[in-house]
């Protein structure tokens, strides 16, 4: 992990995760974690695209658990997962919330290049993510991606497009008003095929398609910066990465 930088005079930590590795392979395990201690604040991202090459040796997991004690924020903004031909992936997030803290996640999967120049040549992608607040269970999402049992860019999947945004947003105010403005971000990117809906509780999500990640990593950080206004009052998110 990088050493942390704070781009914004409110004491947001910036930390980059990174993988000296450069891909994961056939039966790796990653573990992340974060402890958000009280009223803390941290963005967490990655240095660069997370690629899944391929894995005959069985799936390549990755562990991720952040527990957030009272008034902590956190924000987890991931480059790309980039799943190549014949990869199989699975990831496990779990996140503790208790009373007034605040969670933020924008993840975007990528079919990978393949000798025959094909989209959707991975075996299959996994992202099932829970979310708790003060011990109840807010959010259960098992989003499988397999392009070997149907044709992927059919209706129902990907509608003719080939990338996934999934964003998840849970905090102290998130109800109907918030919903409303973050359906007024999404409409200025016609382009993307997306939709948002509220949880349960304090919070929502929004799942988007498009042609690249470039659109769809756009609309996670206008969407981001929608919810830090009305939030913290912090400007657009800055990752120094480029």
């Amino acid at each position: 992990m990088l050493r942390p930088h704070h781009p914004d005079g409110s004491g947001q930590a910036v930390f980059t995760i990174i993988n000296p590795g450069g891909g994961y392979l056939g039966d790796d395990l990653y573990e992340v974690g974060y402890d958000g201690g009280p009223d803390s604040s941290a963005l967490l991202t990655t240095q660069s695209a997370t690629k899944v090459y391929r894995t005959p040796q069985g799936p390549a997991h990755q562990h991720q658990r952040f527990v957030l004690a009272p008034g902590a924020r956190l924000e987890y903004v991931p480059d790309q997962l980039i799943a190549y031909e014949n990869a199989h992936y699975r990831q496990i997030t779990d996140v503790e919330l208790a009373a007034g803290s605040s969670f933020f996640t924008a993840e975007i999967v990528t079919p990978g290049w393949s000798e025959t120049g094909e989209p959707f040549r991975y075996q299959e992608v996994r992202l099932f993510t829970r979310l708790w607040l003060e011990s109840r269970l807010l959010l259960w999402d098992n989003l499988v991606l397999r392009p070997g049992t149907a044709d992927p860019t059919g209706m129902g999947w990907f509608d003719g497009r080939t990338h996934l945004l999934s964003l998840a947003a849970v905090g102290p105010g998130i109800g109907g008003e918030t919903l409303a403005n973050i359906r007024d971000t999404i409409s200025g990117f016609p382009d993307l095929h997306a939709g948002c809906t509220l949880l349960r509780g304090p919070g929502l999500v929004v799942r988007a398609l498009g042609d690249s990640s470039g659109g769809l990593a756009d609309l996670a950080a206008a969407i981001g910066a929608r919810l830090r206004a009305e939030q913290t009052g912090q400007g657009p998110w800055d990752l120094r990465k480029y």
